[in-house]
């Protein structure tokens, strides 16, 4: 997975173009870029726990071999008890829940085996967290609209006040995300959050065009958590 970082200049092309966007519309842009959406360790506790199951199930599927086992390591040519079966069953899971926990502490390793609709999930409700918290309702006409990027994801998010949801549907930012996503997969995020503001700006500029009682209520600029 390509490690995506922006430079002090795509700060810069982004701010233009939220200011560019905005001088058509009455409408608000914000763009938060955050390094993850979350840490995913309850994914990791998830595997371990397959993992001890897993254990679990191959040595009852081959109890006879693991009393073999027994037997030649401690029992002197004596038949493994049941409860000396079970025992070393319980702690062959024991060990295997720990390894997983352990490998799974590595953080590419979560990451990789974290599956995309639980990352889409969390990027989506990470962006509506941030949107509630820094744009929704403090707007006047309340058409502020967040576009997120989750570097560590590769995923985005665009969030829209309530006026803004009114009179748009989801498709109406399928342009914003396709620019967004693909530049994404270029390695190239800053020029991705800008294409991705041009794109939302003209379909804030054809629902709330410029008045004269416009004011700036949200500081053109990208920000990074």
């Amino acid at each position: 997975m390509v490690t995506l970082r922006l430079e002090p200049d795509d700060h810069r092309k982004v701010s233009e173009a939220i200011a560019a966007a905005e001088r058509a519309s009455d409408g608000e842009i914000l763009t938060i870029v955050s390094a993850d959406s979350d840490s995913y360790h309850d994914v990791a506790l998830h595997w371990a726990v397959a993992a001890m199951i897993g254990v679990l199930a191959f040595c009852a599927w081959q109890s006879a071999v693991l009393a073999s086992a027994w037997e030649g390591l401690f029992g002197w040519g004596e038949t493994a008890s049941a409860g000396e079966v079970l025992f070393s069953a319980m702690v062959l899971a024991v060990l295997g829940f720990l390894l997983a926990l352990l490998l799974f502490k590595w953080r590419p390793v979560r990451l990789a085996l974290t599956p995309g609709a639980t990352k889409e999930r969390r990027v989506r409700r990470r962006a509506i967290a941030l949107f509630r918290a820094a744009a929704e309702s403090r707007t006047v006409g309340r058409t502020a609209v967040l576009i997120y990027l989750s570097l560590v994801e590769h995923r985005a998010e665009i969030v829209a006040d309530e006026a803004v949801t009114k009179v748009t549907t989801p498709e109406c930012w399928g342009d914003a995300m396709a620019e967004l996503i693909g530049e994404i997969r270029e390695g190239r995020p800053g020029n991705g959050l800008a294409l991705a503001v041009e794109e939302v700006g003209e379909v804030l500029t054809r629902h709330f065009p410029k008045t004269s009682e416009d004011v700036n209520e949200i500081p053109d600029k990208l920000i990074e958590l």
